[in-house]
């Protein structure tokens, strides 16, 4: 009688193990399959807003910046901007974007602003979501300008696009943030 409960406690142990096995597998396959899960979400491409268009062929065109707004800093601590007097200088202007980079702004003639037309080299980077331009003047080739600006490109759309101006101000980040529609020709 001892014999066989010995018997039957080494099969009820060994079915156990079995069990035990069979639970580790799938505990396995469950781990394998969450991992590979991650890696791919991982290395996915990633946008920070889900409207911006970080493609050159999205922003290209013509637009009329047409309002200026701030973000966390009065309007009265902004003096001069992107190398003009005013930032009001820049209200109601045109930008050419054209898809190989070249571009020009017009500014409008005001009581602050002389009218102007400035020709500019710009790019999209995908990478961070940014619209950089650097003024060019004649003569000069873009390769050789080092000096520019690096804006956030914050939203666009076939009507609209969003820019704004990342500026320090107090202990923090502010923005200028310049409001295109998209000019009818």
């Amino acid at each position: 009688m001892l014999n066989r409960t010995i018997d039957l406690f080494w099969q009820d142990l060994c079915i156990q193990l079995e069990k035990i096995k069979e639970m580790k597998k799938i505990f396995l396959i469950i781990a394998l399959a969450f991992s590979a899960v991650l890696t791919l979400d991982s290395c996915s491409p990633k946008t920070t807003t889900g409207t911006v268009a970080a493609k050159r062929g999205n922003v290209s065109g013509d637009w009329i910046l047409s309002t200026i707004t701030f973000e966390s800093i009065p309007e009265i601590a902004v003096k001069s901007f992107l190398g003009e007097n005013s930032y009001k200088c820049f209200i109601g202007s045109t930008w050419k974007l054209t898809n190989s980079g070249n571009g020009t702004y017009d500014l409008p003639q005001s009581d602050l602003c002389s009218a102007k037309t400035q020709n500019i080299f710009w790019s999209v980077s995908t990478a961070d979501e940014t619209f950089q331009f650097k003024k060019i003047n004649e003569g000069e080739k873009p390769k050789n300008i080092t000096d520019g600006y690096r804006l956030m490109l914050s939203s666009a759309s076939k009507d609209n696009m969003v820019i704004k101006s990342p500026i320090q101000y107090g202990n923090g980040s502010a923005y200028v943030v310049l409001n295109f529609t998209k000019a009818m020709n």
